[in-house]
């Protein structure tokens, strides 16, 4: 289960993981952020607010992730991670090699500074 939420006029989407996810989330995840790029071209941000990984219910859900990615990545100028989880501070360098987007950590602590970078131009 992802929930989503909208900053800034449908510029910047946060999506938080609660459970498990599945493939499901990710075709309603495109539900919502095709339009906004079809009116748009491009989405200023997206925040992930991850406290903790929750992982993927099974293999369709992380092909579907896969696929949610190639297919939207250029199409997402920069993405925060919000976590305290070590892991998870570690994903930006890995998924940088493999996204157009900028990609960077903060703390939970940090997540208004998250939202007010993702809205920053550039």
């Amino acid at each position: 289960m992802i929930d989503h939420h909208w900053y800034h006029n449908h510029s910047v989407l946060e999506v938080s993981p609660r459970a498990p996810l599945q493939a499901k989330d990710f075709e309603a995840l495109a539900a919502q952020v095709d339009p906004v790029i079809e009116e748009h071209g491009s989405l200023a941000g997206i925040l992930i607010d991850a406290e903790s990984f929750p992982g993927w219910e099974d293999f369709a859900a992380l092909v579907s992730h896969c696929t949610f990615i190639r297919d939207h990545h250029r199409h997402v100028h920069k993405v925060a991670v919000v976590s305290d989880q070590t892991l998870l501070g570690y994903m930006p360098r890995l998924v940088d090699h493999f996204v157009s987007a900028d990609v960077r950590p903060f703390p939970r602590a940090e997540k208004q500074r998250a939202l007010e970078w993702l809205s920053e131009p550039g």
